[in-house]
């Protein structure tokens, strides 16, 4: 299973996602920035809102695929704990500019993609987040642990294509997992689209107004 792109894949994913379909307990977070077009088309298909996560991977002290994160969900910063834990522990002003920087260009991002919306409410409600795949799960993870501290009712995780490893590490951290396709071997995720361009912010910007459009349209009699 190949797709066009982004909004291709989200297109297709949406018919394993009908069931959430106009429901006033769910929203969709796409994970920025390749989600955004996967999220588009699952929010206006199923008549959802439509937010982003962003993550900022500060530190890797463990590798890789653990980062430390600092993750805006839906307009909400979320810290990791651990980032507390080493700045505490050994106090480098290094360190400190490094990171009073990279929250500041972070938050810039943010406010660039976003626009001035309030951040969403999340709690008790049905989550749908999407990315246009998993590879390691790494990023994932990140975003789930930082939409837990939102207190959803539950996280479903949908993408278009995932590694089958991956996948069973990324199920065992949420509610529900929906896949279209787990391809061995896998690669990486932009080997499963044609057009694997990554929107920049005034694209993105313009995909979560088209979005509130498109609910603005359906709601108005």
């Amino acid at each position: 299973m190949r797709f066009t792109d982004a909004r291709d894949g989200g297109r297709a994913l949406t018919a394993k996602l009908e069931e959430y379909g106009g429901r006033k307990d769910t929203v969709v977070l796409a994970v920025a920035w390749g989600g955004a077009g996967v999220g588009l088309e699952v929010a206006k298909r199923l008549g959802l809102p439509l937010d982003l996560v962003f993550i900022r991977r500060l530190l890797v002290p463990r590798g890789p695929d653990s980062p430390v994160c600092a993750v805006s969900v839906g307009g909400a910063l979320f810290l990791d704990e651990e980032l507390k834990t080493l700045t505490e522990a050994a106090p480098d002003p290094a360190l400190g500019h490094f990171l009073t920087d990279a929250l500041g260009e972070f938050d810039a991002c943010v406010r660039a993609c976003r626009g001035g919306r309030p951040a969403m409410s999340l709690a008790g409600k049905t989550v749908l987040l999407v990315d246009n795949g998993v590879r390691t799960g790494s990023t994932m993870l990140a975003a789930v642990r930082a939409l837990r501290s939102r207190c959803p009712a539950r996280v479903v995780v949908a993408v278009p294509v995932s590694d089958v490893e991956a996948r069973a590490g990324v199920e065992g951290a949420v509610d529900d997992f929906v896949c279209l396709a787990s391809p061995t071997p896998f690669g990486h995720v932009g080997l499963w689209y044609a057009d694997f361009a990554r929107p920049d912010d005034e694209e993105i910007r313009a995909m979560l107004e088209e979005s509130s459009d498109t609910i603005s349209a359906t709601t108005t009699p």
